[in-house]
């Protein structure tokens, strides 16, 4: 009974967060009512896709088709305005929220620090701002993180195969979303792979207790059939069944595609962007994208900026070296799962050999790095009031962002030159 009550109680919450985190993020969406930065490529792709007979040739092939997909459902069902434009990604926006929620409760085992986790999250400005614009990334984000929350809720389970089985779904609906969604599907890989091998070696800590992150007897009927079955079969069918709406069953339309997929997102061909950024510069906020910049008179702006909040993002560096730390010197499982998503998600932009890079590519550790503030702030003897009084001060930033965040607030061109605090965020 106690755990039924538990499980109602969660859901309950849930559908509260998802619930206020989408009329947090409709308010003014509807601004600017005309397409702003990436959405000339994505809407009118998502359009195509609603076409009786889609036009030749296919517009915006350097991405996996779900996302647009989800944009054409929306202008389908909402109509062909900035609603119908971006209502999708505050849908999906609204659930990247909950999957924060739901990774906080597999990691703390309490309500509280899970609907601040998601808090956090919400505050940090880069979720608000990705949400209101028809681009891919929120879609990614969200599918991405409710495969984590799923692996997290199996990662200690004795028999993990059927969280593991919805991680693996949620982890290709991700990567048929963009490919920067194999970032999370590598790491529960190399999660696995790590476990696995050390318990084939027998591997044993001397002194080894419950909070282990490794531990001889985990999972003990979790199979090789199954591995492959949920993290490679799995998520390979659902990325290649998004690619059936356009090309039919088509093998060799569909190999082609993936081939093209890849050479227009290894290009080299287009440099010096003006917002471009490379990957070990986004933790710092040294280069953030403005969306949107337009002068309503000589003393006002509607302007909308890809930031982050820096009373989120600055504090959560140091909360990273505190897992790490544990991690290593404590051997905690909680902290070796923050550790490896938030650096699986952000270190393979490191890998790629794409040279064009922006800050909103580091959204995904970004928002998965509101559980190392939490974490930091419940460890040890932290006061309890510690962690709420930082949720306010995120939300407090957030408040004061909101000019520069969101279109139909608008800002003077004083405030603007006050919230720049460094000239590079210009």
């Amino acid at each position: 009974m106690k755990g039924w009550r538990r499980s109602a109680r969660s859901v309950i919450l849930a559908v509260a967060i998802f619930v206020v985190a989408q009329l947090v993020l409709l308010v003014g969406v509807g601004t600017p009512d005309k397409f702003y930065f990436d959405e000339v490529h994505y809407v009118p792709a998502a359009r195509q896709m609603l076409a009786a007979e889609p036009s030749a040739p296919l517009l915006n092939p350097m991405h996996p088709p779900l996302a647009k997909q989800l944009i054409a459902l929306s202008i389908k069902g909402l109509g062909d305005n900035p609603l119908g434009w971006r209502y999708a990604g505050v849908l999906f926006g609204a659930l990247a929220i909950v999957a924060v929620y739901l990774c906080g409760l597999a990691l703390f085992g309490a309500h509280g620090p899970a609907v601040a986790s998601s808090l956090i999250a919400l505050f940090n400005q880069m979720v608000f701002v990705q949400s209101r614009i028809a681009m891919l990334d929120i879609f990614a984000l969200a599918f991405g993180l409710l495969a984590i929350a799923a692996f997290m809720h199996g990662f200690r389970k004795e028999k993990p195969q059927l969280w593991f089985g919805v991680s693996g779904l949620f982890s290709g609906l991700s990567i048929a979303c963009k490919w920067s969604g194999l970032f999370v599907l590598a790491t529960c890989i190399a999660i696995i792979a790590v476990i696995c091998l050390l318990r084939r070696w027998r591997t044993r800590f001397d002194d080894g207790n419950a909070e282990d992150w490794y531990r001889p007897d985990l999972w003990p009927d979790f199979r090789f059939r199954q591995f492959a079955a949920y993290f490679v079969l799995l998520p390979a069918v659902i990325y290649f069944a998004t690619f059936v709406p356009l090309y039919g069953f088509s093998v060799a339309d569909i190999l082609e595609a993936q081939r093209r997929i890849f050479a227009d997102n290894t290009t080299t061909a287009i440099e010096g962007h003006t917002y471009m950024s490379s990957w070990p510069s986004w933790p710092f906020l040294v280069r953030p994208v403005w969306y949107l910049f337009d002068k309503v008179d000589e003393d006002h702006a509607a302007a909308i900026v890809m930031l982050g909040n820096p009373v989120v993002l600055w504090p959560a560096l140091v909360a990273l070296i505190f897992c790490l730390r544990d991690f290593v010197v404590m051997r905690r499982w909680d902290a070796f799962l923050i550790v490896s998503f938030y650096f699986g998600t952000y270190l393979g932009w490191a890998l790629l050999p794409r040279t064009l890079g922006f800050l909103y590519y580091y959204l995904p550790p970004a928002t998965f790095a509101s559980v190392a503030l939490v974490y930091l702030l419940r460890r040890g003897n932290s006061p309890r009031w510690s962690l709420w009084a930082f949720v306010a001060a995120a939300s407090a930033a957030f408040a004061v962002m909101l000019p520069i965040s969101a279109a139909s607030v608008g800002t003077s061109m004083e405030n603007f030159e006050r919230l720049m605090i460094f000239q590079n965020w210009i």
